[in-house]
């Protein structure tokens, strides 16, 4: 989900006083950057990623160390969350500290660095919240932050630093550990839940066909400080870290779009082929489909549909930009970055019909008769919590059947518009048991809904995905053991 901003007045529309007001340095400061990203996600729900992107682009002047820093502070305090406050708890008799958002930022940042980062000397690290609390609090709310931070810090000096994974892994809470410990075992819940590097890598999605070798030379000449590596599972994914505004990068929404590695290998899971009609049943703003599109060229065709018009909107809106090569990409990269818009670009031309349907209630417009459709369903968003970390913080248990329920009315509804023995792609940013191998058994099993179809569990004829389900109906991807975000997909045949 886009962040929105906080009308900050970025977009010059400051009720007629001038131009807006550049950040005082002190505003710009890496910590001050943080609080401010901590804030919004406890505040108003915002996405970490979202609002610190928006928080540094309003922070232009920050070198990469201090970006570095915020970016840490923000993931780390969101990951150790729980663990923190409960080393705060014994130094303070009372918690109405956490009542205010931008000082509940700054005293967990500065426990957070006491406790996790050597680099930051203890004076230091106290220092700066102390500063930054009474700031945000006042003078009595900077004695309190004083006082317990100088307590922790005398008590990490004496006691040394606990390890981060335990403090992460102790945050979760109680209903996520049980819950991944019955999906995948005691210490690959443990492993998924302190799995790094924290920030994850972004992946970059090549359009198929472009050489990959040649993409990742050219990038590492357009952004020398970045770091450019091949993926380790899909094909087409190049990762990168350090590499700031993709936008700015030749090639993006043309030859790439910016896209997670595993969500890739999903696309590659459904094993689309030149000359067929597919569809993508939860398009979103249309990467899959961007993917899927080139790989049914020549004389295929790609539908995308989706409950929200206004993401099937912004798929369309990104039609049209040229294409550009690895050779040509430094003379060409404003015009392509002109015509990308989202990033989706010129492969999306081939995106044939979008249609706005909410699957638990019909199909609405949807034809039938496609060879193969991709149902990459709502879930609770688990696999990507090392990305997201405030997932933790908003979901219930409550939450898991009412998301297997509408999972599963999703994927049967999908599957009345295949072609009797077309294939069917079930797949969900998750590793819970409740919405993988649960769902997939439910979808697997007769039902007396009227639909008129049956999903037979079949083995994927997708190279990368036979591989990754060892010859099976299903695989699982985890950030601990593939590099990625956690995903979960099943291969149906559809009868009818």
């Amino acid at each position: 989900m886009a962040d929105r901003g906080e009308g900050d007045g970025r977009d010059g529309r400051d009720g007629g006083r001038g131009p807006a007001r550049p950040p005082h340095p002190a505003e710009s400061a890496p910590r001050a950057v943080a609080a401010r990203v901590l804030a919004r996600v406890w505040g108003s729900d915002a996405f970490a990623s979202a609002a610190l992107d928006a928080e540094l682009r309003r922070a232009p002047a920050l070198d990469p160390r201090d970006i570095g820093l915020a970016t840490e502070l923000v993931y780390g305090v969101l990951r150790a969350q729980a663990a923190l406050e409960a080393r705060i708890a014994e130094f303070a008799a009372k918690s109405r500290w956490t009542a205010d958002p931008l000082v509940r930022a700054h005293v967990l940042m500065g426990a957070y660095s006491l406790c996790f980062l050597d680099r930051v000397p203890s004076f230091a690290a106290v220092s700066e919240a102390v500063d930054g609390a009474q700031a945000a609090g006042g003078p009595r709310v900077g004695a309190f932050a004083n006082a317990v931070l100088r307590r922790l810090a005398a008590a990490v000096e004496s006691g040394g630093r606990p390890p981060l994974a335990s403090a992460v892994v102790a945050s979760a809470p109680g209903w996520l550990r049980g819950a991944l410990r019955r999906s995948l075992g005691r210490a690959a819940a443990e492993a998924f839940l302190s799995a790094g590097p924290v920030p994850p890598p972004t992946g970059l999605c090549l359009a198929p066909g472009e050489d990959r070798g040649a993409w990742i030379e050219a990038l590492r000449a357009a952004a020398p400080t970045g770091s450019f590596e091949a993926g380790r599972v899909s094909p087409t994914a190049i990762v990168a870290r350090g590499a700031g505004d993709l936008r700015r990068l030749p090639g993006f929404g043309a030859a790439w779009i910016g896209q997670e590695e595993g969500a890739q290998a999903l696309a590659f899971a459904l094993g689309a082929r030149p000359g067929e009609a597919v569809l993508d049943a939860c398009s979103g703003r249309g990467n899959k489909s961007w993917l899927l599109s080139r790989a049914v060229l020549p004389f295929g065709a790609v539908d995308a549909a989706d409950l929200y018009p206004a993401k099937l909107s912004q798929l369309r809106a990104a039609l049209g930009a040229p294409p550009v090569s690895a050779e040509g990409a430094g003379a060409e990269a404003g015009d392509a970055q002109a015509g990308a818009r989202d990033g989706l670009g010129r492969a999306a031309a081939s995106v044939r019909e979008t249609y706005a349907v909410d699957w638990t209630v019909g199909a609405g417009d949807v034809p039938e008769g496609y060879d193969r459709v991709l149902v990459d369903a709502p879930c609770s968003g688990v696999g990507t919590l090392r990305r997201r970390p405030e997932i933790a913080l908003r979901r219930e248990a409550d939450d898991l059947p009412r998301l297997a329920d509408l999972q599963v009315a999703i994927a049967r509804r999908a599957a009345t518009r295949a072609r009797d023995g077309g294939r069917l792609v079930f797949a969900v940013c998750s590793v819970l048991r409740e919405e993988c191998e649960a769902v997939a058994a439910r979808l697997a099993a007769p039902a007396d809904d009227g639909l008129g179809v049956r999903l037979e569990p079949a083995p994927f004829d997708a190279e990368l995905a036979r591989e990754l389900a060892g010859g099976g109906d299903a695989f699982r991807l985890l950030p601990h053991v593939h590099g990625t975000d956690g995903y979960f997909a099943a291969m149906f045949v559809v009868r009818r």
